[in-house]
């Protein structure tokens, strides 16, 4: 059974940067083709594609985000981490990772866990 695991502070000051790490198990972050995905939702408002990373480390960015977001990767404990800088309280959200197959579909996501962006 693959689960993920999103764990991280829930909350931040204004201008520090968000940290957040997405443990997987039940398959491993290499397996062909999976992408790992992080998407966010702020109150009220849609959900917003964030990055992913490829199987292979291939790494994709939303452009609105590029300044400032950067994923990584441990394949030896199989996590995907994500790390937002100079936070607003505009990035105050419930974040999630996930599996996809495409950078537009994701199956398996993880409990989303809720960052607020506070001074």
């Amino acid at each position: 059974q693959v689960q993920l695991q999103v764990s991280g502070p829930g909350l931040v000051k204004p201008s520090q940067t968000i940290s957040l790490t997405c443990t997987v198990s039940g398959v491993s972050i290499t397996t062909h083709y999976y992408l790992w995905g992080w998407i966010r939702q702020s109150p009220g408002k849609g959900p917003t594609w964030m990055g992913a990373i490829g199987y292979d480390g291939k790494i994709y960015y939303n452009p609105s985000l590029e300044s400032r977001i950067r994923l990584n990767r441990d394949t030896t404990n199989n996590q995907i981490t994500l790390h937002l800088s100079s936070a607003t309280p505009d990035d105050t959200a419930t974040y999630y990772c996930a599996r996809g197959g495409s950078l537009e579909s994701y199956d398996v996501w993880g409990q989303g866990t809720p960052v607020s962006v506070s001074s």
